[in-house]
């Protein structure tokens, strides 16, 4: 793709990319499943996998990713970052009621820096020295929700939830993006987590009760922690995904299949998938 290209990719996406609010309630209506995917981290040949997931020909279902998208690319996906959030925005575009890409905190740099942020140098690599050309990228990657709830009772988000004393509407909460709200909900472990990166002290399993007890949820659904992919936690209500190659060693390149048509009391009523590039790497082109 040759920067013209590239521009007018990113001038059709502008204005097809739907702009999201930060908490996006999922009824039932919308379809009998989701596919959830974890971290995918430029791993667009994982990503491709996911999508044959929800383009089930039983009938498609709804796609929700949990952040971070770009950076920490595969070794065998050049320059994947952009590959891939190209490709997800354009799903995103096409089916903008079926397609919800969550924020992590990959994808709130402007206001949280991440490392390693790689976005930029693949983007240079690929079309030159523009920053706009990040800049609108990275703005595409913002339009999505910080967090989404389904009428099965499912929470998700990338690392947590607000924590404290919430409104009578707890979405509210949620409706300001301070610092300290995103680092709640993209940069926060809980307490099984060994990382300590989000600059606040892990959720608990006693926090998680109140918050599913104050909204009405019965489990959340998560990424942020490799060394958490595929644990049943807190007793059920909590499933940590990860969907990349990069840390398929911690448990797989998994992704899950949420009920919306019936109530989801557990994790255990979910389907995990394991997808066909797990344990695979590819010869350069």
């Amino acid at each position: 793709m040759s920067p013209s290209e590239a521009d007018r990719l990113l001038d059709a996406l502008e204005v097809t990319v739907p702009v999201h609010p930060p908490v996006v309630s999922l009824s039932a209506r919308v379809g009998r499943e989701a596919v959830v995917f974890g971290d995918t981290h430029g791993d667009w040949r994982s990503t491709e996998e996911v999508v044959r997931l929800a383009d089930d020909p039983a009938g498609p279902r709804v796609l929700i990713g949990l952040g971070d998208y770009v950076d920490r690319s595969p070794i065998d996906s050049e320059n994947g970052s952009v590959a891939n959030a190209l490709y997800l925005l354009a799903r995103a575009a096409r089916s903008p009621d079926r397609v919800f890409l969550l924020e992590g905190n990959h994808e709130t740099v402007a206001e949280i820096p991440a490392v390693p942020c790689t976005l930029p140098e693949e983007v240079d690599a690929l079309w030159g020295p523009d920053e706009t050309r990040y800049q609108r990228l990275a703005a595409l990657l913002e339009r999505g929700p910080l967090a989404l709830t389904t009428e099965s009772g499912a929470y998700l988000a990338h690392g947590g939830f607000p924590r404290g004393a919430l409104p009578p509407d707890w979405r509210t909460a949620l409706a300001w993006r301070t610092e300290s709200r995103l680092i709640e909900v993209v940069w926060s472990e809980c307490t099984e987590s060994r990382s300590r990166r989000g600059g606040i002290a892990p959720w608990t399993e006693r926090e998680l009760g109140t918050f599913l007890a104050a909204t009405g949820l019965s489990i959340v659904l998560r990424g942020h922690d490799p060394e958490l992919t595929g644990r049943t936690l807190y007793g059920g209500r909590c499933l940590t995904l990860q969907t990349t190659r990069i840390y398929e060693r911690y448990g797989g390149v998994i992704a899950a299949l949420l009920p919306l048509d019936r109530p989801v009391r557990s994790v255990t009523d979910l389907a995990v998938r394991h997808l066909a590039t797990e344990g695979r790497h590819y010869p350069a082109d």
